[in-house]
This record gives structure tokens, sequence and C-alpha cells, in this order.
């Protein structure tokens, strides 16, 4: 039998595939029930052996909002934009904590499931993409928190909402929140493959982002001096967008939107060309 009719004999014959910017779209959807296996493994996983179980999806945004209010808001008297406190940092907390998690759940991709990548062939993007999904559901459980709280206000705080088209802001937002933790954690995961100490920063970093970004302040309290070094941050446009569009008070404006979107990109092309690199020679340096 002849090395060709040998070859003929598999069901399934698997090529390297290059192109740095190979997104694999059609491999992936292929692949879509194993994504829903890992985000159900993901949601298990974070709850397994707990007490409260997926309220804490609630519980710790809450906490987290009450500290704020109390540090930043009674102490340290950061101003708001005249919004309430409470209001003001659950509203940063809900998009602040959708983008740690899509950074830090996907960062680890190689180091983590390396033993899996070993041992079975599947698009590696199938991890970090079901790290974001797992994280978008915590997200909308948390936004509803916030809607409802927002309602809370509206009727018996008489709080002044004044809804307006920008609310059509959110999708798009948060859109570029997963393409910008996705990119950046890919980044990461394919650096750390050679340099270990990036998984010791990484938690260090996503507080100092936070401190640098406006999520316990607002970008119009922050002194003119320094105003553009703040908007250099693409995260900065997006956290007050978020806040803008639902509590109408803020700095933004579709030019600070634009810049965001251009540098989400840059750094996910970055970081898809660099995963999709390492990805072919990773497990001989994990």
């Amino acid at each position: 039998m002849s090395k060709q009719d040998k070859q003929e004999d598999w069901d399934q014959i698997i090529y390297p595939k290059g192109g740095l910017l190979n997104f694999k779209i059609g491999e992936i959807w292929q692949y879509k029930d194993l994504v829903s296996l890992f985000v159900y493994r993901n949601f298990v996983a974070t709850h397994k052996q707990t007490i409260l179980g997926p309220l804490w999806h609630i519980i710790q945004p809450i906490l987290t909002t009450l500290a704020f209010t109390f540090i930043f808001g009674e102490i340290a008297k950061v101003p708001t934009d005249e919004v309430n406190p409470f209001l003001f940092y659950l509203t940063s907390i809900t998009i602040w904590s959708f983008f740690s998690r899509c950074l830090t759940s996907t960062s680890n991709t190689f180091t983590s499931n390396a033993g899996i990548f070993g041992k079975v062939y599947f698009p590696r993007l199938v991890v970090p993409i079901s790290n974001v999904i797992s994280a978008l559901i915590s997200f909308f459980i948390q936004f509803g928190l916030l809607l409802i709280v927002c309602v809370y206000f509206y009727f018996f705080k008489n709080y002044p909402f004044h809804l307006s088209y920008h609310i059509l802001y959110i999708p798009v937002i948060l859109l570029l929140m997963i393409i910008l933790g996705l990119g950046l954690g890919i980044l990461i995961s394919a650096l750390t493959t050679k340099y270990r100490d990036l998984v010791f920063f990484i938690n260090f970093g996503v507080q100092l982002i936070m401190y640098v970004s406006p999520v316990i302040y607002s970008l119009k309290s922050v002194p003119e001096k320094y105003k553009a070094i703040a908007l250099l941050n693409p995260l900065s446009p997006l956290i007050e967008g978020f806040r803008y569009s639902i509590l109408g008070t803020g700095l933004f404006n579709e030019h600070m939107l634009l810049y965001s979107i251009s540098i989400t990109f840059v750094v996910f092309i970055i970081g898809l060309a660099l995963f999709n690199k390492v990805e072919k020679t990773f497990m001989d340096t994990v």
C-alpha cells in the first residue's frame, strides 16, 4: 500500500495552519459545543463548595461598592459629578469587574491549560473565548443588579435619570471591553510562556490599571494638566462612557470613543498575532 493510500484511510488529517492573523472563526464554530462545556466548567468550578454560590455575583459588587462609598466618598471626599456615590461606584464597578475578569481569566491560557493542550487538539482560542463568555454571564447578572438599583433611586430617591440616545453606546462599549480584554489577555498569555514573571505581576497590574482608570473618580475631577494623560488610557473613554450612558453625567464624546476603538483593535491584532505564533511551539517552553 502506498503512502497516499495510507493517508486516505484517515478520517481527518490536521495540517499546520499558517497566518499570524488567522482568526479560525469557522473552526471555532465547529467546536461551539466545547466552548459551552468550558463555560459550564468555569461556572461550576467558581461556585463549587460555596454556600451562597451564584449569589456572590451580587454580593461582591455590593460589598465593594459600600467599601468604595465609605472610603472614597465619605473619607476621601472624591468628587462623583454630583451623583450619589453608591450609584456612581456601582456603575463603575459593574463595567470594571467585567474587564478585569476578561483580562485575568485569559492571561493564563497557556500555563493553566498546558496539560490538556498537550493531549488533544482543538483551536486554542476556544479557551479564552469561553472565559470571556463566562465573564459576560457574570456581567449581565451585575448589570441586572445595577438596573434594579437605578429603578430604586428613580422611584424612591427621586433621582433624575435623563435617558438619551447615548444608552445605545452600551453594547458598543461592552463589545470594545470584550475585544480589549481578550486581546490584552491573549497577548499576556503568549508572553507568559517565556516570561513567567508576568504571572505574578498580573494581579498587581490589574489593580494598578484600575487606579489609573476613572473607576473611583470622574474624568471631570482630573486636573487639566493631567487630563490629556488620563485620556491616553483606552479604558478611560469606555468606563466614562458607560457611566455617561446610564447616569447622564461625565466627560464623554464620540472622539474619545473613536480613540478607544483604534487602540483596542491594535491591541487585539497584536495579541492575536502573537497568540497564533506561540501556540505552535509553546509546549516546548511551558
